[in-house]
């Protein structure tokens, strides 16, 4: 049984995860690319994997770190399987790059908990989400963590509400003096950036993405209701770290809704939050019967999606 299998972490999971992601991977490449195999799109792909399982990593600490889950795989199990499900996340490079920004930032983010080094820890957040906004504009609404972070966790020392505004600026300048010395034109690159909002979901229109983000997101609505029952019953300290998760699964489906680009692969700054909120779904589940049907519909969805 999957949900037995996963129910408690070990080294085997990572490697079960990475031979997923790595068949996924490589099937939708072979599927999409149209380019000719050389070795520079070679060492490209291998890249991009090992940022997708760099992400998995990432995930796994800052949700291990911060006591987000139970000492279980379910959450590097349910990124991996919604990755495979909304392949367009491996065709989008610089979504992959701004999702693997946006989970530093969140790592920083939760662990203000602690109250140890929280400048650091605000400047740090500020200045991953800095990165991913230049990648996906809209990957900036990410920054409502940090202060809802410093709120939640009272941090009242007004420098620490500055902090973030030195993080963004850092970010900029650094970005203005590589295009000064890359000869780029400045003005002309920030003017390419996407700052549209977009309610067209007409290109989400297809077989393969309506099944999968129909399952995505039903899990979602259906998942969260328990976890903010959940949140309920968690100490004090710990409280303002499910409420972010929460507010960062929130951010997430806004950026889905308004992004002008909708490709399918904006899904993926949902994937680190709901398995966070999924893994905690099955910890309270009694049933393993269910907890397998869960994870066996997340399997099966890609294979039929390949056969339609």
């Amino acid at each position: 049984m999957i949900s037995s299998f996963f129910s408690r972490a070990k080294p085997i999971h990572f490697v079960a995860v990475t031979l997923l992601l790595l068949i996924a991977f490589t099937i939708t490449k072979v599927y999409s690319i149209k380019e000719t195999v050389d070795v520079f799109l070679i060492l490209k792909q291998i890249s991009l994997f090992v940022i997708c399982v760099l992400s998995i990593f990432v995930f796994d600490f800052l949700s291990g770190k911060n006591d987000l889950t139970k000492s279980n795989s379910y959450k590097i199990l349910f990124f991996s399987l919604f990755m495979v499900m909304m392949p367009q996340t491996f065709l989008n490079s610089k979504l992959l790059i701004a999702n693997l920004f946006i989970l530093f930032a969140l790592r920083r983010i939760i662990s203000i908990r602690t109250m140890k080094h929280v400048n650091k820890k605000v400047f740090d957040a500020a200045f991953w989400i800095s990165l991913a906004t230049l990648l996906s504009f809209w990957a900036s609404l990410f920054y409502i963590l940090i202060f809802a972070a410093l709120l939640l966790y009272t941090i009242a020392d007004v420098k620490n509400w500055i902090i973030p505004f030195v993080g963004i600026l850092t970010v900029a300048i650094i970005s203005f003096c590589f295009l000064l010395l890359t000869n780029t034109d400045v003005m002309g690159y920030f003017s390419n950036i996407n700052t549209d909002i977009s309610f067209d979901f007409s290109m989400l229109n297809t077989t393969q993405i309506v099944i999968s983000a129909t399952v995505i997101l039903s899990y979602f609505a259906w998942a969260v209701v328990f976890f903010i029952i959940n949140i309920k019953t968690k100490s004090r300290s710990y409280k303002p770290s499910y409420i972010l998760v929460l507010l960062a699964a929130l951010i997430a489906i806004t950026v889905i809704v308004i992004s002008p680009e909708k490709t399918g692969a904006e899904f993926i700054f949902l994937f680190a939050p709901l398995s966070i909120i999924m893994a905690n779904y099955l910890e309270i589940i009694s049933e393993n019967w269910f907890k397998e049907i869960l994870i066996w519909v997340l399997i099966l969805v890609p294979v039929i999606n390949l056969v339609l």
